[in-house]
């Protein structure tokens, strides 16, 4: 039986998941309407498998060289993992992407929906994409500025890439509350039901603006050493 404490990964992702009911409950959501993604960056195969072990399947990881490394053995042992990129992506890595991941948070510019296209169509394999925009307009951020935002929709409709909808990262140190609702109202005015937004500290905040997937790490793996 597993020891429930904090600093166990089993009662962190149960407690999680307690805060996402009563966020969902405010909002008058189904706690299934949000998917929890565990935000596995620079964490081992040792540091996952616990998560694994307690049920978890969705894992969201930045970089693709660093999931290479660690995901086929661990999807070898549970091919139901779902496998999401939410990092910043190279066009020159969307092979690479295609291959290994189940859906990408981060199409943000036509060179890369080009790219994306292409993989796909050689790989035969479709993956549903998210649009990141650039929410707080931060010059040091990625993402689709918001006024480019229909061009690149209608793109990816004419390029055949599946986008369910928009992701964002609001500015730090800032209540993210009305970056939430803008993406919100966005992804509305262009008929998108998805939303990624919402991380360890304002998930709760972005299940009652509407997210349907949020990205959690250190609230579910610990603070790293």
């Amino acid at each position: 039986m597993a020891d429930a404490t904090p600093e166990n990964p089993a009662q962190r992702l149960a407690d999680i998941r307690t805060e996402m009911a009563k966020a969902g409950k405010i909002a008058q959501r189904s706690p299934d309407d949000v998917a929890l993604i565990a935000v596995s960056k620079t964490r081992s195969a040792d540091e996952i498998r616990p998560l694994l072990e307690a049920g978890h399947r969705h894992f969201g990881e930045n970089r693709v060289q660093e999931a290479a490394t660690k995901w086929p053995e661990l999807r070898a042992a549970d091919p139901d993992i779902q496998l999401h990129l939410i990092g910043q992506l190279q066009s020159n890595k969307a092979d690479d992407a295609v291959a290994l991941f189940d859906c990408i948070h981060s199409l943000d510019r036509m060179s890369l929906l080009t790219a994306l296209s292409k993989a796909m169509n050689k790989a035969g394999k479709q993956l549903p994409c998210f649009i990141q925009v650039n929410i707080g307009e931060e010059e040091q951020k990625g993402g689709c500025a918001i006024a480019e935002l229909p061009e690149l929709l209608e793109a990816a409709k004419g390029a055949g890439v599946d986008v369910i909808g928009l992701m964002c990262i609001p500015p730090a140190d800032v209540e993210p509350a009305p970056y939430f609702a803008l993406l919100a109202e966005l992804a509305a005015r262009h008929g998108l039901k998805q939303l990624s937004m919402g991380m360890s500290d304002d998930f709760a905040t972005a299940i009652q603006l509407g997210s349907t997937h949020i990205r959690v790490g250190t609230a579910l793996f610990g603070a790293r050493t």
